[in-house]
């Protein structure tokens, strides 16, 4: 590739269940010209993030889908190469939402700078980003975590998952974390601290996580459902909070759910446990907690009382295998494409 040149991944087709490499398209288009206001992104690293997969669908949600031939989603740490805005010059690094390409006319009024001295920049992708962002809005919003409580995380050695069994440490609680296979239970157990690790490929997960919280679950955050929510289920003491950030196990799912209904049991429980379950995007949560979440993790991530790991693919061309293995929780840490 030249500088004359943008690479950029479009969305070729709709998948239908898991999303395969024909699904995507790499493209080479000219350089994007800038109108007034407008800055020209290199774009550095990208964020790949389970919510793209909905991204990829047609069906009703909180977003807009990307259209078929259209570049997709996500956000990027980029280089300014031209700016036509006073606040931003070549060589500034910012934040933005350019999406799966190397370069992009972007309005300014959206970037946010970044300063490569203050902590690495990918983590504007991550733990000081929208998935550090994620943990920490949704858990003490609606998860509230209290001294002595017990919560349990799916997903714990993913980005959001690893962040929210540390706040809720920080916060008093004992954190019971959700990971697949030994080396991340051991790295979810010795370096982000939590108290037990569950590895939900266990055929006995359900009566190891029974044993883990003997005292029953106050705060369960959401990140994967399937059989890892019929294992917590059963557990939730009253009041229990459970802030229902995502559903990765069901993403690729078509047709009907298999097995009973049990909507029932769940509105039993949700009366007679007076359970509070709440779905939320973190977006919502800005306005409120955008500024306290920037000052307090990024107070912790320097002192090291919240840790962080990075899963780096290079290459943009691999970002569409890379997000298929993301979706299989074969990510390990936060994924992030160097472009």
């Amino acid at each position: 590739m030249t500088e004359t040149e943008n690479t950029r991944i479009v969305l070729a087709s709709r998948p239908e269940g898991r999303p395969t490499p024909a699904n995507f398209r790499l493209e080479r288009a000219p350089m994007p010209s800038l109108g007034d206001g407008q800055v020209l992104l290199k774009t550095l690293y990208l964020s790949l993030d389970p919510y793209m997969r909905g991204r990829m669908s047609a069906a009703k949600s909180y977003a807009a889908p990307v259209e078929i031939g259209q570049v997709m989603e996500g956000g990027t740490v980029a280089e300014v190469v031209e700016s036509r805005d006073a606040a931003f010059k070549p060589g500034d690094i910012v934040l933005s939402y350019s999406g799966w390409q190397s370069h992009a006319a972007v309005s300014a009024k959206g970037l946010r700078k970044l300063d490569p001295q203050a902590a690495p920049v990918t983590t504007a992708l991550g733990v000081l980003g929208m998935p550090g962002f994620t943990a920490y809005a949704g858990l003490l919003t609606i998860g509230q975590p209290k001294p002595g409580e017990t919560l349990v995380v799916a997903a714990a050695s993913g980005p959001v998952g690893s962040a929210v069994g540390q706040i809720a440490r920080l916060k008093g609680a004992r954190a019971v974390g959700i990971a697949g296979g030994p080396e991340k239970c051991a790295f979810v157990r010795e370096t982000f601290g939590f108290d037990e690790v569950i590895d939900h490929r266990d055929p006995q997960m359900a009566d190891k996580l029974a044993a883990a919280c003997p005292g029953g679950i106050d705060v369960y955050f959401e990140n994967v459902g399937g059989h890892v929510w019929d294992a917590v289920f059963p557990l939730f003491n009253s009041f229990a909070r459970i802030p229902v950030c995502g559903l990765v196990a069901q993403y690729n799912a078509t047709g009907a759910f298999p097995g009973p209904d049990r909507l029932p049991l769940l509105m039993r429980d949700i009366l007679s446990k007076s359970l509070t379950i709440r779905g939320f995007i973190q977006r919502e949560f800005v306005p409120t907690q955008g500024k306290a979440f920037q000052e307090e993790m990024t107070r912790w991530v320097a002192e090291g009382a919240i840790r962080y790991k990075e899963d780096i693919v290079e290459g943009l061309e691999n970002a569409p295998e890379a997000l298929i293995g993301l979706l299989e929780g074969k990510n390990f840490g936060k994924l992030i494409v160097k472009v």
